[in-house]
This record gives structure tokens, sequence and C-alpha cells, in this order.
């Protein structure tokens, strides 16, 4: 099992910046996929989830300006991010999770970075 992801990078507030989470090995339309991040210092917090045919979940922090979507047929989730923030800063995580497999997977992690 794999979560790949990709797009991370440095950029000034206000900017937008686009994650991939590539995933193999794993039945991916049946997990619900999600995007968590974590701060220098603080605990992995959930960003946004997804499943299938569902309504998206956002934490507060970011809603109105983060959007989680999926492609089962490339078993790719996205994390479109605009309005960055310094606070937006952190290790963005992929994660992948079904409950009724009982199986929870994560991915390497990307850089964001939101900084003048």
């Amino acid at each position: 099992v794999q979560l790949v992801e990709s797009g991370g990078g440095l950029v000034q507030p206000g900017e937008s910046l686009r994650l991939s989470c590539v995933a193999s090995g794993i039945p991916f339309n049946v997990y619900v996929m999600g995007w968590y991040r974590q701060a220098p210092g603080k605990q992995r917090e959930l960003v946004a989830d997804l499943m299938t045919g569902g309504t998206p979940n956002y934490a507060d922090a970011v809603k109105g300006r983060f959007t989680i979507s999926r492609d089962n047929a490339k078993n790719t989730v996205y994390l479109q991010m605009s309005s960055l923030r310094p606070d937006d800063t952190g290790v963005y995580f992929c994660n992948g999770e079904s409950g009724r497999l009982g199986t929870s997977y994560w991915g390497q992690g990307t850089q964001v970075t939101v900084s003048s």
C-alpha cells in the first residue's frame, strides 16, 4: 500500500496550491480519503475528508478556502488551497481509512510553507 503526496511548496500569503495524493494497493473507492496537517509543535489535525459520493467535511479554519475532491478512476485525492495564510503552514498528510475493512494508511507528507 502506498499513498504518495505531491504539490507542496513555499508560497506567499494569499496564493494558492493544489496537493495531490495517489493511492495504490487499496480499493480506493471504499476508502474515506482525507488530508491532515501538522504544524511545528502542534498535533496533527484534520483539514478535510471525503467519501465516495459523500459531502466534503472541512475544518472550520479552512472552510471557504480549501476544496477537497477525488477521482476514483485515478485513485487520487486533491486538496485545492486558496487564500493561503501563514497559519496554514505545516506538513500535509494524505490519509485513507476504511471502517469496514478496519484499516488506515498514511502518506509520507508534503511540506506547505506560507510566508512573505
